[in-house]
């Protein structure tokens, strides 16, 4: 009797000892959950997405280890972010990370209370996202790149490089935010310039090909292309166009000047990117959006490759080329 008792009792203690890790296992705290919404493809992204990763990781949260990501793309249709946002909400994120204005927005109108930090070009305060990029004040914060407000020096500079032309492309996708105030502003400093401004809509790769093939025709001497998602997933493409097309273009993005377009008026968008990830971190250890000042980018680059604009023809002004950051040859 003592002998069965005694197994009975070492078999109860081994499924005690079984449990135990089980247990302690679901005491464990939950890894946190990240939701990363972009508007754009994850191929066009891959770069800016290691450096907010980069910035993550300066905080001490390595995906995979203690901290998950979850991906969601709009894939250039930014009619899919609200449901893409409310999947994020029902993953329980702790954080949604916003690409560009459309997501940021999508992200906004889904939740006032889960913390979003943002990454993009345009006006947090134009577009209701913040109160005031010192003192956000709600659930968003991120980091500003400010690239919507180069149009003026972009067209500028084309306007340097081809005087003879009368007439100047703005590419532009429709489905943005904020494409109807970008051409406006870009009208008003056409006109100042003495320049007509064609703008060519594009929001597909069909259109992509039918929009320069349209601008050529009608007699624009360049092209500017304005920021959007579509666009920064499609440097080579936009590049491999204006070569085709042979007609000067200026980007904002330096990957479009490497892949053989002609110039580009950028901000660092892998340190806005890496800054983003350091707020995102921030705040899964406690800080509050409201609290975290929008990271405005301060420094802004010209890049030329003079190898292109040799192959179209042009000569480069000398002080034009004194004031470039980087010169491709």
């Amino acid at each position: 009797m003592l002998n069965v008792r005694r197994r009975e009792f070492i078999t109860l203690l081994g499924g005690a000892a079984a449990a135990w890790p089980l247990a302690a296992r679901a005491q464990q705290p939950a890894m946190p959950v990240i939701g990363l919404l972009g508007s754009g493809t994850s191929r066009g992204y891959r770069q800016f997405v290691a450096a907010f990763r980069q910035g993550l990781a300066e905080t001490s949260y390595i995906e995979g280890q203690n901290v998950a990501i979850e991906y969601r793309w709009a894939e250039d249709q930014y009619e899919r972010l609200p449901t893409l946002a409310a999947e994020l909400i029902t993953r329980q994120a702790a954080v949604i990370a916003a690409i560009a204005l459309p997501a940021a927005l999508a992200a906004k109108a889904a939740t006032s209370t889960i913390p979003i930090v943002f990454m993009m070009g345009s006006d947090a305060v134009k577009f209701g996202l913040v109160a005031s990029l010192g003192r956000p004040g709600g659930n968003v914060t991120g980091a500003a790149l400010l690239f919507n407000l180069l149009a003026t020096k972009q067209l500028e500079f084309l306007h340097e490089v081809t005087p003879a032309a009368g007439s100047i492309a703005l590419l532009v996708n429709p489905d943005n935010p904020n494409a109807e105030s970008d051409a406006s502003e870009a009208q008003a400093t056409a006109r100042a310039l003495g320049l007509k401004l064609l703008v060519v809509k594009v929001r597909s790769e069909t259109e992509l090909e039918r929009g320069f093939a349209t601008l050529v025709q009608q007699g624009a001497g360049a092209v500017l292309i304005n920021p959007d998602p579509f666009f920064t997933s499609r440097p080579d493409k936009v590049a491999a166009l204006t070569a085709r097309y042979k007609i000067p273009a200026i980007h904002y993005l330096r990957e479009f000047t490497t892949a053989g377009g002609l110039a580009s008026y950028v901000t660092n968008f892998a340190d806005g990117y890496r800054q983003a990830g350091l707020y995102a971190g921030r705040i899964l250890k406690g800080e509050k959006p409201a609290d975290l000042p929008v990271v405005q980018a301060t420094k802004v680059e010209l890049v030329l490759n003079l190898k292109t604009a040799k192959a179209l023809g042009l000569t480069v002004p000398l002080p034009l080329l004194g004031r470039a950051d980087e010169v491709i040859e």
